[in-house]
């Protein structure tokens, strides 16, 4: 497992019964968590200091339960990135901090590529690897349907002295953008695709990762320059392990360009586990 064990502004302080006890920032936040399927004790005394608590509810979604939350919303840093984060519905934050292990791998190749590159971040929600990435050198052209979380990406960048930098912001159907640049010869150098494991589309469709992604890779293959640097795949599906996103890019960016194809699962440390890290999800990576 990769690990993103480099966050001084966020931590994941204990887990057990179904939830994770975090740090952002100042703030302490309860939120349920389907992989923490152990019920240790919960001595921790910061268990009965959090701000806020997710409460799932049984008809489906659920609240944030407030205890002593002051403020809607907050700023946090990692590294040289500065992110706006605040408690949504459906439990998020407007971060998954798992991916700075990501963050900072695609701003090591994209450092050490020797020329311009070019990123398609698609599903690419609030920026974390589109600022990385543009605070490394590149390109890159941002894509998500939801015109909020476009807005709060921009608005990450501009916290994170990134305004300036050549970055496309664009509201779109992700699949739909991808076929009008390959009608349009538009190429690419890395293409980071961070799908969710559903949802719906503009139009109402029905999106589930496992019957969708095949296809959408396998078109993204379309949109990737004669020499593309790398190619990242995450999935926050837990039935769906490292070594299937592996195979299916052996069999899609792999059957057409060079390059090492590797997978894992990315997580974060649990200070209160004596050592342990909680999976979050896992990327698979096809690199030159």
């Amino acid at each position: 497992m990769r690990i993103a064990s480099d966050w001084k502004d966020y931590e994941i302080i204990d887990a057990s019964g179904g939830e994770k006890l975090e740090r952002w920032g100042d703030v302490l936040l309860i939120r349920p968590d389907p992989q923490i399927i152990w019920d240790t004790p919960k001595t921790c005394p910061d268990w009965k200091r959090a701000d806020a608590r997710y409460i799932r509810s049984s008809a489906g979604g659920g609240a944030w339960e407030e205890y002593n939350l002051r403020k809607k919303q907050w700023n946090i840093r990692y590294k040289g990135l500065t992110f706006q984060v605040s408690p949504t519905g459906f439990k998020h934050t407007g971060l998954f901090p798992e991916q700075a292990v990501n963050w900072d791998l695609f701003s090591e190749l994209i450092r050490g590529a020797g020329r311009p590159v070019k990123v398609l971040n698609l599903f690419a929600y609030t920026g974390g690897a589109t600022l990385a990435c543009a605070a490394a050198g590149a390109q890159v052209c941002h894509v998500d349907a939801a015109k909020g979380m476009v807005n709060w990406a921009r608005e990450n960048a501009r916290l994170s002295g990134l305004a300036d930098k050549p970055v496309r912001w664009i509201v779109d159907d992700c699949k739909k953008f991808v076929e009008r640049e390959i009608r349009r010869g538009n190429r690419y150098d890395a293409v980071i695709m961070d799908p969710p494991s559903y949802g719906r589309g503009p139009g109402g469709e029905v999106w589930k990762l496992e019957e969708a992604v095949y296809g959408l890779v396998d078109l993204c293959t379309q949109v990737l320059s004669d020499d593309p640097l790398f190619f990242a795949l995450n999935s926050y599906t837990t039935g769906l392990p490292a070594s299937v996103m592996e195979y299916l890019l052996g069999v899609t960016v792999g059957r057409r360009y060079k390059g090492e194809i590797s997978a894992s699962e990315i997580g974060l440390p649990v200070r209160e586990s004596g050592g342990y890290a909680l999976p979050c999800g896992s990327t698979a990576l096809f690199r030159r």
